[in-house]
């Protein structure tokens, strides 16, 4: 992946500070996040979402909003209205320079925000929020006993995250002004609520409210036992994940041989030109991780920590035995099927060892080590003993079986 500066002005005519993460090879789709209340671009779920997507194929822009980060402008003379304005500016920006987001993701008061500005960007296609406010008023719980004094004196300061903040009446006044649920009404896009639960700061209430408020198609997804600020990475990964998983069913994409979709987020017809190839490329993020693409198909392989990786995704050898299995039961399932049999279930546990060849007496190599593939089947359903004889026989003639037991020539070329 890559990353690079990616300023823009908004209307007041402010810089704001944006950076652009991209795939290794051109993006098959944009899409704009938008940060937490006075957070930043590179607060952890920013950064970990945006660069999970690019390396799937999606680039993010992340920006500061004015009076943020490294933005430029007075935060003090900000408020929701003035977030959705600079939304819309970085996707005006965006449709400039690049293409304009087809995806909009939002975070916290973030999330609030890209509900607001979706209308206002035609190109969009799907919307996604993480821990988001049904009503952007929510804020001012945040404030506690300095509410009061901002009302009465036209402004104050409030300590957030361990930072000092200056708030005005406006502000107040803004947030109190804003109907969000009518504009989660009015959308016309997919929308994808993800919240915890056990949310701390914004109850999953908000969640129902929003997810109910809007037409379908609507999915909701359960963030379990994060935090509101999703700060375990794992959390941060796997709300990526989905969030890109979901969205290749929705948004405008171009097929660029490095992205994600076919144009509609429909998966392209197997066959239609020949074999399917995989592309396997370095995201750049530690030492072996790898975006791996199959069609519309995207997913990250890398190695374990004990050997240098940083445990992001299977190891080549695990994707290996991971092809084996899911041909294996995939195999069973159709012979099964085809003989009527009562297979009701079917799994497969595999692992991958080196040996000594002296220690197989089936095998042809003599000296030196051979790999070993042990392949456990768990059979479940109403079968006799010849039935799952049988099955097991059948089990070793899946193609991905007999194609690590054929000759195969590997041709390698440099493109």
């Amino acid at each position: 992946m890559r990353a690079e500066r990616f300023d823009f002005p908004n209307a007041q005519g402010h810089q704001l500070t944006g950076l652009l993460e991209s795939p290794a090879g051109e993006p098959s789709a944009y899409a704009l996040f938008a940060h937490c209340f006075t957070c930043s671009k590179d607060s952890r779920a920013a950064k970990r979402i945006a660069e999970a997507l690019a390396a799937r194929g999606i680039a993010v822009l992340r920006f500061d909003f004015t009076g943020l980060g490294s933005s430029e402008g007075d935060f003090a003379n900000t408020d929701f209205s003035s977030n959705v304005a600079d939304l819309v500016a970085a996707a005006d920006h965006l449709r400039r320079v690049r293409r304009a987001p087809s995806l909009l993701i939002g975070h916290s008061l973030g999330g609030a925000a890209v509900l607001a500005a979706a209308g206002r960007v035609p190109e969009v296609d799907a919307v996604a929020t993480i821990a988001a406010p049904s009503d952007p008023g929510h804020v001012a719980s945040l404030f506690g006993d300095r509410l009061a004094e901002i009302r009465e004196h036209g402004e104050g300061e409030v300590v957030l995250a361990g930072r000092s903040f200056c708030i005005r009446r406006e502000f107040l006044d803004d947030i109190s002004e804003q109907n969000l649920l009518a504009d989660v009404t009015r959308l016309r896009t997919a929308l994808l609520v993800m919240h915890a639960p056990g949310d701390q700061v914004v109850s999953v209430d908000s969640a129902s409210r929003i997810f109910l408020a809007a037409r379908h198609p609507k999915s909701f997804v359960s963030l379990d036992d994060a935090d509101h600020l999703l700060s375990r990475r794992r959390d941060a990964v796997y709300a990526a994940d989905v969030i890109t998983a979901w969205a290749e069913r929705y948004i405008a994409t171009t097929d660029t041989g490095t992205g994600s979709g076919t144009g509609t987020g429909a998966a392209a017809a197997p066959g239609d030109d020949g074999p399917r190839s995989v592309e396997v490329t370095e995201t750049g993020v530690g030492t072996f991780q790898q975006a791996v693409k199959a069609g519309p198909h995207h997913l990250i392989a890398d190695e374990p920590v004990d050997v240098g990786g940083l445990d992001t995704g299977p190891s080549p050898y695990d994707l290996l035995l991971a092809a084996l299995g899911a041909c294996t039961t995939m195999t069973l399932r159709m012979y099964a099927d085809r003989k009527g049999l009562a297979l009701r279930g079917v799994s497969v546990r595999l692992q991958h060892s080196k040996i000594h060849a002296s220690d197989c007496a089936s095998c042809e190599t003599s000296e030196g080590r051979i790999d070993r593939i042990d392949k456990v089947i768990t059979l479940e359903g109403d079968l006799d003993d010849a039935q799952r004889a049988r099955l097991l026989e059948i089990a070793d003639k899946c193609p991905v079986h007999r194609t690590l037991h054929s000759e195969v020539q590997i041709r390698t070329e440099l493109s």
